[in-house]
């Protein structure tokens, strides 16, 4: 699933006309660089998510013919219902068996997504990293979820009553994680519109949710306009290193 439905507020005024995930980097759309990281990948299913400017991004899937793949949208135009209320409204749409992957239409980076499909597997795997942030998820030494703070508050939220922030490891969220088929019925429980990260924390003492960290992981969050051109020659390493590698 691709999350495509925000206002990205932080891109105006190019969000003025068109939709975060048609924000051209590198000469092509957000959009276009996860469809075809994830097809890459072998995913041969996407679900992305409408709301700001939803048609525009209807009329360019359809104007691309999918790009081969079945692509489905998930309409919330009538209104925002967040990170987690996106992947309530939309697992209709998937195989209730199979895991879903969750990319962010504003995330790039050097993962390979099939990296976060291991034949054994925890009940959701969220790709983290160590990088200078507010906001951590916090995980104990097996890299299961205990918790999230806020360095700057000092606001802590778990569901355990009695919780050392400082014993844990402290990780950023990607915007990259995977859910596995057992826990969608937890999602009924959930109101229509809340974020995925409240509820990972609602859960995380009943479920395990893990934290997968890669040491060589390089990503980059295009969520301002001075973002846009370091995107474009982001995307230019990121193309230069794989063709080494290939060379190589």
């Amino acid at each position: 699933m691709i999350f495509a439905a925000g206002l990205g507020t932080r891109l105006k005024p190019l969000t003025d006309t068109m939709p975060k995930a048609l924000v051209p980097v590198a000469g092509q759309p957000l959009l276009w660089h996860v469809i075809m990281k994830m097809k890459t990948a072998g995913f041969e299913h996407i679900v992305v998510n409408v709301h700001h400017f939803a048609q525009q991004i209807v009329d360019y899937l359809k104007a691309n013919d999918n790009f081969g793949i079945s692509i489905k949208i998930s309409d919330e135009t009538t209104g925002l219902l967040e990170t987690g209320g996106g992947i309530k409204k939309a697992l209709p749409l998937f195989d209730s068996s199979s895991p879903i992957l969750i990319h962010n239409v504003d995330i790039l980076s050097n993962i390979c997504l099939d990296e976060l499909l291991p034949e054994r597997h925890p009940d959701a795997l969220l790709l983290v990293s160590r990088r200078d942030t507010q906001r951590y998820l916090l995980f104990d030494d097996e890299m299961i979820l205990d918790g999230w703070t806020n360095i700057k508050t000092g606001e802590v939220k778990s569901p355990y009553p009695i919780l050392d922030p400082s014993s844990l490891k402290h990780l950023a969220f990607s915007g990259i994680h995977v859910l596995w088929p057992h826990i969608f019925p937890l999602f009924s429980e959930m109101p229509d519109r809340f974020g995925i990260i409240d509820f990972y924390l609602k859960y995380c003492n009943q479920c395990a949710f893990m934290g997968l960290e890669k040491t060589s992981l390089r990503l980059m969050d295009v969520g301002k306009l001075d973002t846009i051109g370091e995107a474009g020659q982001f995307i230019k390493e990121l193309s230069d290193t794989n063709s080494s590698s290939v060379t190589a």
